[in-house]
């Protein structure tokens, strides 16, 4: 079994054909993307070294994206609980409501130093979409966003923002008209303009240079939270447990990245993905549910198909979850055991929306809702000296509508 290498980040411990673990990621990509691809990747190792990019990088995290975001104790819910703490990381205070930022500032930063005058992206939450159409704005790049038409219907706050910063979002109106449809899209449009236009993936999937530019941005999440910890605890408790949704993968790989090669029986990570409706069979929790390996946007991944090989159609309350594959980091993580996977259900996460906006002045969307539902059935069962953080990655105004229509009412 392949384990973690020490000082060495793990983005970067893959071969040289860019598998993780020898067989999760690589470059399944057509012809016409190698050059593109391969000067994406030249690029950006060369500018992650640069001081001035980093500096560069880091005055927009801290002055146009909000870095650092809050870290909170969420001492109603505790209290009602029992057992473990319950600390909260509120990214969702980020500028435009969620992780995304994070990806969406440097794939501009990176469009702008590659002399691109366009950026394309896809999104199913709508989150990926409206943050790309937001740094475009900002840097002045022409944006097109690449969504399915059932999460135009479901995300309408976030489809509204995109229009209101100038991107264009095109309909796809193929497969399940999902996220998975969305990145296949949008990866076509790129193969015939990528002399103009640069492709931002919005998590941590795809070829791998993609994957990679992903994990380094949202890492900013762990690098944050590192600092945020000591300074409250004094050193790392003794047991973090740090709880994190898990679709593609951005906001937990980033959530967790700085504590990897902590010993796992001090600092323990899970990931909860989407259970789906609990009376359908249908879900998006390829970890969780032993799905086999597949290709899917170019690289290998553990992904929901059926016995021919075929993708299989996902259900989930939340349209960011809603994936059928999954970052090839987090199929390493599982592989040699250093995160346990698990799902929660639609029912699951709206119950724990319910609880946490009762007790606490927080509004997670349906994506950290799922982690939530995880965190509150744990933490009774723990010690009080175990503190457990959940990633509230994202704020449920994209989710209003959905929320109006299950539950009757919208906070």
């Amino acid at each position: 079994m392949k384990k973690i290498k020490k000082g060495i980040p793990l983005i970067d411990q893959h071969d040289k054909n860019g598998f993780w673990g020898g067989k999760f990621g690589g470059n399944f990509i057509p012809e016409t993307l190698k050059k593109p691809v391969e000067d994406l990747d030249i690029l950006f190792e060369k500018l992650r070294k640069d001081k001035k990019f980093i500096r560069e990088r880091d005055y927009y995290f801290k002055n146009w994206v909000g870095s650092p975001t809050p870290f909170i104790k969420l001492e109603n819910l505790t209290n009602h609980l029992g057992g473990a703490e319950i600390w909260a990381k509120v990214v969702s205070e980020a500028n435009g409501g969620a992780h995304k930022i994070y990806n969406a500032t440097v794939h501009c930063l990176l469009a702008k130093k590659a002399g691109k005058k366009a950026v394309c992206g896809d999104t199913g939450a709508g989150y990926a979409g409206k943050m790309l159409s937001m740094a475009a704005k900002k840097f002045g790049l022409k944006c097109k966003i690449f969504m399915g038409v059932k999460d135009i219907r479901r995300q309408k706050p976030n489809c509204d923002a995109m229009r209101k910063n100038g991107a264009e979002i095109v309909p796809v109106y193929t497969g399940s008209q999902t996220l998975v449809d969305a990145v296949s899209e949008c990866m076509r449009y790129w193969v015939s303009n990528c002399d103009t236009t640069h492709m931002c993936v919005g998590s941590t999937v795809g070829p791998n240079i993609f994957v990679k530019i992903c994990g380094w941005s949202t890492s900013q999440i762990s690098r944050e939270l590192l600092i945020q910890i000591k300074e409250e605890f004094g050193e790392i408790p003794k047991k973090l447990i740090l709880i994190n949704c898990v679709g593609g993968g951005s906001s937990s790989f980033g959530f967790w990245n700085e504590f990897i090669h902590y010993d796992k029986k001090q600092v323990e990570f899970i990931g909860v993905e989407a259970g789906g409706p609990k009376k359908s069979k249908r879900h998006a929790a390829p970890l969780t549910y032993g799905s086999k390996i597949g290709i899917l946007h170019g690289a290998a991944q553990y992904v929901n198909q059926n016995i021919e090989g075929q993708i299989e159609e996902t259900e989930s309350i939340s349209a960011g979850l809603d994936y059928p594959g999954v970052s090839p980091l987090h199929c390493f993580l599982k592989d040699i055991k250093r995160a346990r996977y698990t799902a929660a259900s639609d029912e699951e996460a709206l119950d724990a929306y319910q609880l946490v906006t009762k007790f606490e002045n927080l509004n997670p969307s349906l994506e950290p809702s799922h982690a939530f539902a995880e965190a509150i059935k744990i933490a009774p069962k723990l010690s009080e000296d175990t503190v457990i953080c959940v990633n509230s990655c994202g704020d449920a105004l994209k989710d209003r509508d959905i929320l109006k229509q299950r539950l009757g009412k919208y906070k």
